[in-house]
């Protein structure tokens, strides 16, 4: 089947400014203080702290909510076998080549950091696949990092082709239409409640794939979308003041409830669905360029932040400098790497790029 694939440039555009995020948001990691750790870890900040807890409640799960918009055109235009090789593509393959030859480095500069490690990189290499711990990878033991993601992304678009094959968008279309937009902000309860499902230490596939089936179900229809920006006002009214309690709530009792965060993220991520598609829903350069490397800048981004780190963090003095330093150099370094790996034919699918 040729691809005419639908493509709504506000979609693609959120979920660009979405992955950027990431570099600031994992450099104030290095001083969370909320105890998840991170490969490099220097003191506890409670301003950098509470940015992260600002936009924690959305801005991962929109990626899933996205991505379900995404396969819902795709699948419009793609057969489910094509569409299972573009997954294999864009997600597996980087996956396995992350897991293998990236993830290992910010476990190593993990052990740099907390324990002094002078080893070889291959004998770290060793350790890594052969010690099981809280798979947070901070003690240098095996995980998938920031691959999770990439990971929970290819089980949940695999898994929800069953469901696809059985309970098909034409058959739910009618009813998903007449659903107003009360209804539609009223999911963030389903979406809580899948939180517990298959939870690995916040990292939830459960909720991901409810955000995912949503987006394709519900988010991706017209009627509904229409719906939604015409009921905005409220909406929003809701959101403002919600996201103000939440950060005054973390800064001052340190409040972070599964609950009022499920529903602070959803309400947002349908107040940037709006703002997106009135302001954001045009092809520019930026669109064309990182619709292209995104993924690839998600996948190598946190190797290249938490090396940098390592040196930034024990040669700079000042804490604005750090962070500055880490985010931005970080960012333009990722950019360097990725389009040297573009140059490289056997290299390129190792990130996705075609």
């Amino acid at each position: 089947m040729k691809e005419t694939q639908i493509r709504k440039p506000y979609i693609d555009n959120l979920r660009n400014i979405t992955i950027l995020l990431l570099f600031p948001v994992h450099t104030f990691m290095i001083w969370n203080n909320f105890g998840s750790g991170f490969y490099i870890w220097e003191s506890e900040s409670k301003i950098l702290s509470t940015l992260i807890v600002l936009v924690n409640p959305w801005f991962m799960p929109s990626l899933f909510v996205l991505a379900g918009i995404s396969a819902r055109y795709a699948l419009e235009t793609r057969t489910t076998k094509e569409f299972i090789a573009q997954r294999v593509h864009k997600l597996f393959i980087p996956f396995i080549s992350g897991l293998l030859f990236l993830v290992p480095f910010q476990t190593l500069y993990a052990r740099k950091y907390f324990e002094g490690y002078h080893g070889s990189i291959l004998e770290h290499w060793k350790y890594f696949f052969t010690h099981l711990t809280d798979f947070s990878g901070y003690d240098g033991a095996f995980t998938p990092g920031h691959l999770w993601f990439i990971l929970f992304l290819f089980i949940i678009s695999m898994a929800a082709l069953i469901l696809f094959h059985y309970l098909p968008y034409q058959r739910l279309e009618a009813y998903i239409k007449k659903m107003s937009a009360f209804s539609v902000l009223l999911l963030f309860i389903p979406i809580w409640l899948m939180y517990y499902l298959g939870n690995f230490g916040g990292f939830s596939i459960g909720k991901n794939l409810m955000l995912y089936l949503i987006g394709y179900y519900v988010l991706s229809n017209d009627d509904v979308a229409v719906r939604i920006e015409k009921n905005i006002k409220w909406i929003a009214g809701l959101c403002v003041p919600g996201t103000i309690a939440l950060v005054v709530l973390y800064y001052n009792f340190s409040y972070y409830g599964d609950l009022w965060i499920n529903y602070i993220g959803w309400n947002t991520i349908l107040v940037l669905l709006v703002f997106g598609k009135r302001y954001l829903n045009k092809h520019t350069r930026f669109t064309e360029y990182f619709n292209k490397a995104s993924y690839p800048v998600y996948i190598l981004h946190q190797t290249i932040l938490v090396a940098l780190a390592f040196y930034i963090i024990q040669e700079c003095d000042s804490m604005p400098g750090k962070v500055f330093g880490i985010s931005i150099g970080s960012f333009v370094l990722t950019i360097f790497t990725y389009h040297l790996i573009k140059m490289i034919p056997g290299v390129r699918k190792m990130v996705g790029i075609r």
